[in-house]
C-alpha cells in the first residue's frame, strides 16, 4: 500500500470508543478520513475536534443508523460519491449485550437487533463498496469482532426462542468472523485482504460501560492492535486470519467449516436482498 497520507479510510462507529481513538491516530499519520456516526451533531463535533487537533483537513462526516438496511445502502453511495479511492475499510461500529440481557430487541428491518447492526449492516456496507476497493487495491477490510462468540443456530438465528443479549451479541460477531473467511477467499488475486479481530477485552467503550461489566483492557491497547492491521507494511498479503489483539488467534471452529460459511452467506443474501 501507498504511504498513510496518500490512503482513504472509512471508519465506522467513529464518534466514540475505539473507532473515535483510531479516528485521531489516522488523522495525525495524515489519512484522508470518512468517518461515520448516528448523530450528526456528534459526528459533526467530532470531525470539527480532529481537525483542530491534528491539522488535518481531510476529514468528513458521514451519516447512517446501522439498524436500518436502507440507510446502510445510503452510506455505500454516500462514500462512492464523495471519493475515488478506497484504501481501507474498517467495519467497527457494534452494539453490546445492552442494559436488559432478557430484552429482545428489532431492527427497523424486523430483524434482532444484535444481527442486523453487528453483522448484516458491515456485510452489506462492504458488499456495496468491494468494486470500489478492488479499483483501490491493495487495500484492506479490518472487521472487528470478539473473542466472545456464540456458534449460530441457523434454526433460531434471530433468537426468537430463549433470547439473551450476550448470545445475540457473541452470536454476531462470530457471523462477522465467518464472513470475514468468506469473504477473504473470494477476493483471493484481487489485492484487496480481509482480516477480523478481538481488539482487546472489556474496553471503556460506551457499549461496555451501559452493560455494567468491569472493564478490563484499555482503548488504547484496543487501538494499538486495530491500527496493526489498518497499516502495517508487514500485513499487506495477510488475510483470512483472525487477530486476537496482537497475535494470530482460533475462532470458533465454525469459522473454519465450509457448510456454515456456505449457509450463512446464502441466509445473508437473502436477508439484505442481494443477488
Amino acid at each position: 500500500m501507498g504511504p498513510i497520507e496518500e490512503q482513504t479510510i472509512l471508519i465506522t462507529g467513529a464518534t466514540s470508543g475505539l473507532g473515535l481513538a483510531l479516528a485521531q491516530a489516522l488523522a495525525k499519520h495524515g489519512a484522508t478520513l470518512l468517518l461515520h456516526g448516528r448523530d450528526p451533531e456528534r459526528g459533526l463535533e467530532t470531525v470539527r475536534k480532529i481537525k483542530e487537533a491534528t491539522g488535518n483537513e481531510r476529514i468528513k462526516f458521514c451519516r447512517a443508523d446501522l439498524s436500518s438496511l436502507r440507510e446502510v445502502e445510503d452510506l455505500a453511495r454516500q462514500v462512492i460519491s464523495e471519493v475515488t479511492r478506497l484504501d481501507v475499510l474498517v467495519n467497527n461500529a457494534g452494539i453490546g449485550f445492552g442494559r436488559d440481557n432478557s430484552k429482545r430487541e428489532i431492527s427497523q428491518d424486523g430483524y434482532e437487533l444484535r444481527f442486523a447492526v453487528n453483522y448484516l449492516a458491515p456485510y452489506l456496507l462492504t458488499e456495496h463498496l468491494i468494486s470500489l476497493l478492488r479499483a483501490s487495491a491493495p487495500a484492506r477490510i479490518v472487521n472487528v469482532a470478539s473473542v466472545g462468540q456464540a456458534p449460530l443456530d441457523f434454526d433460531n438465528i434471530m433468537l426468537g426462542l430463549g433470547y439473551s443479549g450476550v448470545t445475540a451479541y457473541r452470536q454476531s460477531k462470530l457471523a462477522i468472523i465467518v464472513w470475514t473467511f468468506d469473504l477473504a477467499e473470494r477476493l483471493t488475486g484481487t489485492g484487496v485482504t480481509a482480516n477480523a479481530l478481538h481488539p482487546a477485552s472489556l474496553m471503556p467503550t460506551k457499549m461496555v460501560l451501559e452493560a455494567g461489566w468491569q472493564t478490563m483492557s484499555s482503548v488504547e491497547e484496543g487501538l494499538k492492535a486495530t491500527l496493526r492491521l489498518v497499516i502495517d507494511p508487514a500485513l499487506e498479503n495477510v488475510t483470512e486470519e483472525y487477530f486476537d489483539g496482537l497475535r494470530p488467534a482460533k475462532a470458533n471452529a465454525q469459522a473454519y467449516d465450509r457448510t456454515v460459511r456456505q449457509r450463512l452467506a446464502a441466509l445473508s443474501r437473502e436477508l439484505v436482498s442481494l443477488k
